[in-house]
């Protein structure tokens, strides 16, 4: 089944309060009707248990009136919170039947399902707040972010860092010229913490009569079902998940790609275990090659999961923790021992130190209620929040390259206009979703 949104009556009427806008480069969007800041917006839920009760939860103060989940025991908690809001199994559906009275909708799914889940919403005129990454694939991500463009929709990705107030002075001092020319960052994370490096399991277990199976795997080629894969460890299948790095390049690597205005590298290169093609490695390095960027120099981004981590010579034999990044300037070393937050300058500098370059960036106490609330405003007409598609949409494509460089097994050229890798044609397999029958875009 292919569901083919229709204007209802309520979008036309709020279509015709639009006025007319020309498409610029920076983000923008025109509300598709007049909210003041005291009311509140209907809210429908994409994924309504696990990660999904965050992301309601970052809503509580809207009206919740459509919750839709394919396991009602992990949406529990949602249902019994929220017992006035209408439950759904199929979003296609729920989307389809309470079109005239959302105005927005939260996307708390597996990664495969990101893409048809938003856009949808984005293609009826929901403004949508998507976990992140973003996508599951790198076509989707460049889909997504025309498709926000064209609707003129408020959007915001699930990288709750993107709003720490430390993280976003580190923003401004690097654009500032505190570490002078950077052109080296090394980045690294402590996951996976689900399995990986595994072939698929065999056999097939009985289905929970709680779970839709076929639902779950929505847009996902059709095989038995397993506890393998639900909850959480999905993230490790190529099918389902995007490994270590696409769960948490877009929180580690934010930073970087803000601070320094990176997208669209020319060369990814991988190195892990041995290339499997059904689980992501139980360890991977991944080297992305930026070009310059005006003035500024190309940059090197070294990632590391599984264990892996940059030589602690950079940090002059510092503890290396958990989660954490580097960047290397030919003023200043910033070694930042966290996935996001404070860093300490390798000089001895504080960041008090430099008052002289301007706070332009929102330093909000509570970060994680602030990045919902940055998408709520932004939903009732004002600024578009910091994580919108257009920023996180790029980001999210050169994170995601990352894996198409281990699933093909070589260094790929990628030519960013045309969306293609020019020197492994097989990779390009790896670029673009295949969807099953009743799926599209």
């Amino acid at each position: 089944m292919t569901l083919k949104p229709t204007l209802t009556r309520r979008q036309f009427t709020r279509r015709t309060l639009v006025a007319s806008a020309t498409a610029v480069a920076a983000p923008i969007f025109v509300p598709q009707t007049a909210f003041g800041a005291n009311d509140r917006l209907n809210v429908a839920a994409i994924g309504a248990g696990g990660k999904g009760n965050v992301d309601i939860a970052g809503c509580a103060r809207e009206n919740i009136v459509a919750l839709c989940d394919v396991d009602q025991v992990r949406a529990s908690q949602s249902f019994n919170k929220y017992p006035k809001a209408t439950r759904y199994t199929d979003f296609r559906v729920m989307l389809e039947k309470e079109g005239d009275r959302i105005d927005a909708v939260t996307v708390s799914t597996p990664d495969h399902t990101h893409a048809v889940a938003s856009a949808m919403a984005i293609k009826m005129g929901k403004h949508v707040y998507c976990q992140k990454p973003l996508t599951h694939t790198v076509d989707e991500a460049r889909l997504l972010t025309q498709l926000a463009r064209r609707h003129k929709v408020a959007t915001q990705m699930g990288n709750q860092g993107h709003s720490h107030p430390d993280s976003r002075r580190l923003v401004e001092l690097i654009r500032g010229g505190v570490l002078g020319d950077v052109k080296e960052v090394h980045i690294w994370t402590d996951r996976p913490i689900w399995p990986q490096g595994i072939k698929r399991p065999e056999g097939q277990a009985t289905v929970p009569k709680t779970l839709d199976w076929q639902l779950w795997l929505g847009p996902a080629a059709n095989r038995p079902y397993q506890a393998a894969y639900v909850p959480f460890k999905w993230r490790g299948f190529w099918d389902f998940g995007t490994g270590a790095l696409g769960d948490m390049g877009c929180h580690n690597q934010d930073l970087a790609y803000w601070a320094l205005d990176l997208r669209d590298p020319t060369t990814v290169a991988a190195t892990c275990p041995e290339v499997n093609h059904e689980s992501a490695p139980k360890w991977s390095i991944i080297t992305l090659q930026f070009p310059q960027r005006g003035k500024r120099s190309p940059v090197k981004l070294v990632w590391y999961d599984g264990g892996k981590k940059p030589s602690a010579d950079l940090v002059k034999g510092r503890p290396l923790p958990a989660n954490g990044s580097i960047f290397v300037g030919s003023k200043d070393t910033l070694y930042i021992p966290n996935a996001w937050g404070a860093g300490e300058f390798l000089s001895g500098a504080k960041t008090a130190d430099f008052k002289q370059i301007a706070e332009d960036l929102v330093k909000p106490s509570d970060f994680n209620s602030h990045h919902y609330q940055e998408w709520i405003d932004a939903c009732k007409g004002g600024k578009p929040a910091l994580s919108n598609f257009d920023y996180a949409g790029p980001m999210t494509e050169a994170v995601l390259l990352g894996n198409v460089a281990l699933r093909a097994g070589e260094t790929i050229h990628w030519d960013a206009k045309n969306m293609r890798i020019t020197n492994v044609s097989e990779a390009n397999q790896y670029v673009r979703h295949r969807y099953r029958a009743g799926w599209r875009l």
